[in-house]
């Protein structure tokens, strides 16, 4: 199984940034612990600040991996074409957020991903890409 981790705009300062919210550990040190957890799937991980990038790599890998686990970050509150993006590919995508963005500023809660989305998990914590994963096995 190939499944292609996404994440979106500041996320690339996890462990930095907010670590009230977000934690103290990078996500590139996450990763490491998914890739353990999940030895028999095929992990990648891209992560951009730019939101043509993040619909460029959609589309790349949403024709031949088995899923997508995105997280658009503040994109996913203000990007329609990221949303279009998700609805335009073969892969299933499950859309993910780290906090429980309904426990948030009253714009965090619309996703133009949501309605493209396989399923949506919030407020896990980084936990939130292991539930994700899971939910393609």
């Amino acid at each position: 199984m190939k499944i292609m981790i996404i994440n979106g705009p500041n996320l690339n300062l996890l462990g930095k940034r907010e670590p009230e919210v977000y934690g103290s550990t990078t996500f590139e040190e996450y990763l490491e612990k998914l890739k353990q957890k999940f030895p028999n799937v095929d992990l990648d991980y891209y992560q951009s600040n730019v939101e043509g990038e993040l619909i460029t790599k959609i589309q790349e890998v949403g024709f031949s991996y088995d899923g997508i686990v995105l997280n658009a970050a503040s994109y996913t509150h203000t990007s329609v074409g990221i949303g279009d993006a998700v609805k335009a590919v073969d892969s299933s995508v499950v859309e993910v957020h780290i906090s429980n963005t309904h426990k948030r500023e009253d714009f965090r809660h619309v996703s133009y991903i949501s309605s493209g989305a396989k399923g949506v998990i919030l407020g896990f914590g980084l936990q939130s890409y292991d539930l994700a994963i899971e939910s393609f096995l």
